[in-house]
């Protein structure tokens, strides 16, 4: 299959099948807005899907819960394992590595450091690594969701902790945001290589036809005759748009002054 590379975690998973009550069927709406405009190209067909509902808050505080199954999940590269608690409740989480079945975790401030287990940024030691990380307490994670990501605690004070991404960008959230201990499994993920263009279509991406390819009326590069050159001063998009060396951050986002060493180039 040419230079497909896949991984086989079939050894790793324990259940073939979803826990149906945590279950939905997303409607696809393939890069379209609600006027049925494409607004992000290269989306659309696709193998039908379930989608398994995520708890990201985590915010059953101190109700213990075991690890019943791990599985595959089609919307996400890292798996998910499905949570029994003491109290009768069933959710979905994100499995951390080294987590197995009939693993116990807990949200609880106090809780021990273990993969799995959640505690707020500030009980947790520098030099951690955490995973489903909340920009604002009580929000919900929102940082290192996917497969084989970490997020590295580098130390607090005055309230705020310092976090090194995955971007090796440093910056800063509140100590009472709330994390889980550990990295996230599936990290061979990227070495993955899909290898053939109908794999493509099954995960739902579309051909990208190059602009040098198009008419002039359909990109700035378009045109000409035979492989001709680009013809225009700078990179830029279908629209315009500069590509190369142009901020697109805005100047006054909120967030600025909460990062405190930017991303590597």
């Amino acid at each position: 299959m040419r230079q497909r590379v896949v991984v086989h975690y079939k050894t790793l998973l324990t259940a073939t099948t979803p826990h149906k009550a945590l279950t939905k069927k997303l409607k696809t709406r393939s890069g379209r807005n609600n006027r049925g405009v494409i607004t992000t190209r290269h989306q659309g067909s696709g193998v039908k899907k379930v989608y398994r509902e995520i708890d990201f808050m985590q915010n059953k505080l101190g109700v213990v819960g075991r690890v019943e199954t791990i599985e595959y999940d089609p919307y996400r590269s890292a798996f998910i394992s499905l949570v029994s608690y003491k109290d009768g409740d069933r959710r979905y989480v994100i499995t951390p590595q080294n987590l197995k079945v009939g693993d116990e975790i807990v949200t609880n401030e106090q809780a021990e450091l273990k993969p799995g287990n959640r505690l707020m940024l500030k009980n947790i030691p520098i030099g951690y690594f955490v995973h489903n990380v909340e920009l604002r307490p009580g929000s919900g994670g929102k940082i290192a969701r996917s497969a084989g990501s970490f997020v590295e605690i580098l130390g607090s004070s005055s309230g705020l902790t310092d976090l090194k991404l995955g971007s090796k960008e440093v910056r800063r959230v509140h100590e009472r945001c709330w994390a889980s201990v550990g990295r996230l499994s599936g990290e061979e993920h990227r070495f993955v290589v899909l290898g053939k263009a109908g794999r493509s279509r099954w995960m739902g991406i579309r051909p990208t036809v190059r602009g040098s390819a198009m008419n002039p009326v359909d990109h700035p590069y378009g045109g000409g005759e035979g492989r001709a050159m680009r013809g225009t001063r700078r990179p830029k998009n279908l629209w315009g748009k500069g590509t190369r060396g142009v901020k697109t951050r805005r100047s006054k986002k909120y967030s600025n002054g909460l990062i405190v060493e930017r991303r590597k180039k």
